[in-house]
This record gives C-alpha cells, sequence and structure tokens, in this order.
C-alpha cells in the first residue's frame, strides 16, 4: 500500500490514532518525494470524500466527522508550506457564519469542516454576524459563495437581508449564496431568492464544490 493511501485510509478509520498518524505519515510522505498536491488532494481530501459520503449515508455520525476533520487539520497544516511554495491554490473561497441574533455553530462547523474537506478555503466568521460582515467580506476577500446558517425561526429573516444586501452592493451576480439549518426549507430559499438550500453538512460542501468549480 502506498504511503498516500495509508494517509486515506487512516484518516477514514479515524479515532485518536488517526490525528497522530498524520503526525508521522505527512512528512514520511513528503520525505518519499511524493508533491504536497498529491498528499493532499490523493489523501486528505480523497479521505475525507469518503467521510462526507459515509456521513451522508448515515453510516457515521457527528463525533466521527469531527475526529476525522480534526486529523485532516493536523495533516493539512504541515502541508501548508509546501503547498505554498508549490503554489497551490484553493478550488475556491467561501464565507461562512450563522446569522445576526442566533448563536448556534455546531450544524456551521461541521459544515465548514466538510467544505475544507473538499478543498475549499473557508472563513469562519463564527455567530451572530451582521449581514455587515458578511457582505464585507465577501467583497474584501473575493468569496464565491456565502453560507449563512440559522437555526431559530425568529433570525431565518436576516438571510433575506443578506441577499438585499448583496444586490445593493453590486456583488449579487459574483456570489453564491447558500442557506442551511433545522428550520430552514427549500421554499424558503426560493422565497428570499438565495441559490441553494441542503439538508445536511456533506451536501452542502458538494453543492459548493460545484458552484467552484463553474
Amino acid at each position: 500500500m502506498s504511503i498516500i493511501n495509508e494517509i486515506s485510509e487512516k484518516l477514514q478509520a479515524g479515532g485518536r490514532e488517526a490525528a497522530v498518524a498524520m503526525k508521522t505519515l505527512v512528512p514520511q510522505a513528503l520525505e518519499e518525494g511524493f508533491s504536497a498536491k498529491e498528499i493532499l488532494e490523493d489523501g486528505l481530501l480523497a479521505g475525507m470524500s469518503v467521510i462526507g459520503e459515509r456521513f451522508k449515508n448515515n453510516e457515521i455520525y457527528v463525533p466521527e466527522v469531527l475526529v476525522a476533520a480534526r486529523a485532516m487539520k493536523i495533516g493539512a497544516n504541515l502541508l501548508k508550506p509546501h503547498l505554498v511554495s508549490d503554489d497551490v491554490q484553493a478550488k475556491g473561497k467561501v464565507v461562512i457564519g450563522t446569522v445576526a441574533g442566533d448563536m448556534h455553530d455546531i450544524g456551521k462547523n461541521l459544515v465548514a469542516m466538510m467544505l475544507e474537506g473538499k478543498g475549499l478555503e473557508v472563513i469562519d466568521l463564527g455567530v451572530d454576524v451582521s449581514v455587515e460582515d458578511f457582505v464585507n467580506t465577501a467583497k474584501e476577500e473575493g468569496c464565491k459563495i456565502i453560507c449563512l446558517s440559522a437555526l431559530l425561526t425568529t433570525t431565518m429573516p436576516v438571510m433575506k437581508d443578506i441577499v438585499k444586501a448583496c444586490e445593493d452592493a453590486g456583488i449579487r451576480d459574483k456570489v453564491k449564496i447558500m442557506i442551511g439549518g433545522a428550520p430552514v426549507t427549500q421554499s424558503y430559499c426560493d422565497e428570499i431568492g438565495a441559490d441553494c438550500f441542503t439538508p445536511d453538512a456533506a451536501t452542502a460542501a458538494d453543492a459548493a464544490l460545484a458552484f467552484c468549480q463553474e
């Protein structure tokens, strides 16, 4: 088995061993002459892609995804200097956050991890994020996607405000707006003029990658 496959499989296996394995296997792969791009795409991202599919199919649950994502982050951080020197670009840039008035972050964090698992650069603004912060970050950072999360029906209207603010700022044709959260539906997405609603984190990551590859 090549070390790249081993990285992918250790990531999929999860557990505390996955994080430990990344600390040894990633430097070892670099020493063996594999490029940072190969290790990232064929090892780390390939492993996370399998995790995403298994999560979507209810074969694994949130704790396992979090453990795998943490291990992937360790591996990705070890690769960062080499990716910069190899001039490896992210597949797209996404800004994500929970909308103003809402302090819930578990779903948002999961989506952020899944997005990173697809090779996207994620700017996570956290919770209780203002309309202005979403729009300004998207403009200043050149984000292709704005991901909005809400768990309260009372904060959902902020999503509509962000769609409108993007139109007013002249960036609506440059960004895709994705929305999600327990009370959010496809009909609400259509009603406010957002681009995409997904019911789970893995599907959100697939949709985001598709938007960035358009």
